[in-house]
């Protein structure tokens, strides 16, 4: 083949459609057993994207574009699962994907110039490319516990939700993590559970969704320019919410009624763009303090108990943790079948046959929840097996963390791509619009190097060096490295610390096409 592609999720369909229509044969592998990579594992209830519908989606094509329905603000896990299955549909993109394909190595050939692509089953694959399409977050964190092989009832992970799913009714339920997916899933299953008891080592700063029903009116007025929305949309600093104005001034310089004035119409708005009220949320500190403390009064007020409320109001910095978009997760607190065990100071002691111990104290519970995250960024980019030239495997490699030249291409790894790989803006944009331009870059320099009679493209050594330097040194001038987080890797043991994504998207597009115009800068070119 010329490209073998690792993972079927929206990076591994358009990558498919965009070789397919550059005239390159290609194959994906898929672990699992249909298309919609993160949306085909995390079925849990209420699993919803914190993107608008009509941001987070294809834009490729005009048709597609036109033609797709979204029903609501923010889609549900289901509806974005059959957007996948209609995409795959209506461009036969399955008969060249691979499902229950797990690879297990990628190996590089220095003689030949080609990778060897090795499943499971045996099977292998020949290759001039490989494109890693396996997203940031797809290898589940599951931590062990001590006792955890004596429990009786049932343990699942929400990033590997049975597709049977999962009775709660009349059940004692146990939920083990408060970020992203714990807050999505907590209210519903504390209206179908008997009981639920929330363990949280650390709280999460979470703003209501507000979602609703797509307004027809609203959906006509996109679909009929629909260029100018996404337009504006790549144009802000996480490619999304361009119709959205950012604040003007500082959070630090305006009066209590003022400040209380914005977030309050930010609050009643919802969504990932609440910090976007000032200029300055992420990168004076004095700013960002008086937002986090008028976030904890505002948990005050919404929940009845005094000490789950304390409990449940972040420390850190607002905004240097992702931050979550929920659906009634605070109100959850003041239902009477909820309890919250703070495990910050006294963390999960074992399991027992029968429930969770926890300073000496045990919680029966029937069903436990692991809403332990991902391994974000590397964690399925290091499974895969890789090793490039001379041997060397990529988890070497990055044994002091992830090293690589635009979040594209990694040295010693020759026509070895990723799309939305660690040094890119990946996690912190609309990421469907960063894995269109990974896709697109990737599609075009292939047929760069076979106009120009060139077999293989690497990141040179220096370049790479001062690429991880200067991702480093945008995120040191914000505020997101002053927290422990899954940008930093933080949530796996033993994981380098790291901060793996690059804050601001327009910059980082014009960098990629400032060094691809200059003939490749920062790659070695070979003939």
């Amino acid at each position: 083949m010329d490209v073998v592609i690792v993972g079927a999720g929206f990076a591994g369909m358009y990558m498919l459609h965009s070789c397919r229509q550059a005239g390159l044969s290609a194959v994906v592998f898929e672990r699992g057993g249909g298309v919609g990579g993160t949306w085909y594992w995390n079925r849990y209830p209420g699993a919803r994207c914190d993107v608008p519908s009509l941001e987070y989606s294809y834009q490729f094509s005009e048709e597609l574009q036109q033609e797709w329905e979204w029903t609501e603000k923010y889609a549900t896990q289901p509806e974005i699962l059959r957007y996948a299955e209609h995409v795959a549909d209506r461009f036969d993109l399955k008969r060249d994907i691979h499902f229950d394909a797990l690879v297990i190595s990628i190996s590089y050939d220095d003689d030949r110039n080609h990778w060897t692509t090795t499943l499971a089953d045996g099977t292998t694959t020949t290759s001039r490319f490989v494109v890693s399409a396996v997203g940031c977050l797809s290898s589940a964190n599951r931590p062990r516990f001590p006792g955890d092989d004596t429990f009786t009832g049932k343990i699942v992970h929400t990033g590997e939700w049975p597709h049977e799913g999962v009775d709660f009714a009349g059940r004692r339920v146990a939920v083990i993590g408060t970020g992203s997916s714990g807050i999505q899933a907590i209210p519903i299953i504390a209206e179908q559970c008997k009981h639920l008891t929330v363990f949280q080592r650390t709280a999460s700063y979470t703003i209501p969704a507000h979602n609703a029903p797509l307004d027809p009116q609203y959906v006509r007025g996109i679909k009929a320019d629909y260029a100018t929305f996404r337009a504006k949309n790549a144009l802000t600093r996480a490619a999304l919410g361009g119709d959205t104005p950012t604040g003007t001034r500082s959070a630090s310089e305006v009066s209590d009624e003022e400040l209380d004035r914005i977030l309050n119409e930010r609050w009643a708005k919802g969504g990932l763009l609440f910090l976007g009220g000032f200029n300055d949320s992420m990168v004076n500190k004095v700013s960002n303090d008086r937002i986090a403390t008028w976030v904890r009064k505002k948990i005050s007020s919404i929940v009845r108990n005094p000490n789950t409320a304390r409990l449940l109001q972040p420390e850190t910095v607002i905004g240097c943790k992702r931050l979550v978009v929920d659906s009634g997760y605070y109100d959850t607190f003041n239902r009477p079948n909820v309890d919250l065990v703070d495990v910050s100071e006294h963390p999960i002691e074992r399991f027992t046959p029968d429930g969770i111990v926890v300073n000496g104290k045990e919680h029966e519970v029937d069903v436990v929840v692991l809403a332990t995250g991902f391994d974000a960024m590397t964690g399925s980019l290091l499974k895969l097996g890789v090793t490039g030239r001379n041997g060397t495997s990529l988890r070497d490699a990055w044994g002091a963390g992830p090293v690589n030249y635009l979040g594209l291409t990694v040295n010693g790894f020759p026509n070895f791509f990723m799309i939305t790989g660690p040094g890119s803006p990946s996690v912190l944009t609309n990421v469907l619009v960063s894995i269109q331009h990974h896709v697109e870059w990737i599609t075009s320099t292939i047929l760069h190097l076979d106009a120009h009679g060139h077999s293989a493209i690497e990141a040179t050594e220096t370049a790479q060096e001062s690429w991880v330097q200067h991702v480093n040194g945008v995120a040191s001038m914000t505020l997101f490295p002053m927290c422990n987080s899954w940008y930093l890797g933080a949530n796996v043991p033993g994981k380098p610390r790291v901060f793996m994504p690059l804050p601001g998207f327009p910059d980082y597009v014009s960098r990629v096409a400032k060094a691809t115009a200059e003939h490749y800068e920062g790659f070695a070119l070979t003939n």
